[in-house]
């Protein structure tokens, strides 16, 4: 089981998950029972756990990170728009890249600016690591 904590913010939650696979799906699940608190529709909730799911899984599989570090995924709602940022260690800031019929992997961003509202990434404050997020207004 992935390790996790919970950490409210003023205007949403952060959970700090192992940077393993297994914290893809605990993400999901986690965004989807604050999906319900909020009442978000089904159709918002499921773009956006798909979404997390393609940003934890950059973070969790191909960040170069030590093992020990966290991943934060953050959950916003302001003004009727759902932010989510999931941050790493890792200082590289990704690009899309064009997948081939025959690649296993490389679609994940590309499904993120399809479609996300708007998405981005930037380096986090103090120097350590990147912050991508998406933001969904469709609730």
């Amino acid at each position: 089981m992935a390790a996790y904590s919970t950490a409210p913010i003023s205007d949403g939650v952060e959970w700090h998950l192992t940077s393993h696979p297994r914290s893809v799906g605990r993400s999901r699940k986690l965004l989807r029972g604050q999906a319900k608190v909020w009442n978000l529709s089904d159709d918002a909730t499921e773009t956006a756990a798909l979404l997390l799911s393609e940003l934890m899984t950059n973070a969790c599989c191909h960040a170069r990170v030590p093992a020990d570090r966290y991943i934060a995924a953050r959950c916003l709602l302001r003004d009727g728009t759902v932010r989510v940022e999931v941050s790493d260690s890792d200082a590289q800031l990704p690009h899309p890249r064009h997948a081939s019929t025959g690649d296993e992997c490389g679609r994940g961003l590309a499904l993120v600016a399809a479609l996300a509202d708007a998405w981005g990434a930037h380096p986090r404050p103090g120097g350590i690591g990147k912050t991508v997020w998406f933001e969904l207004g469709r609730l």
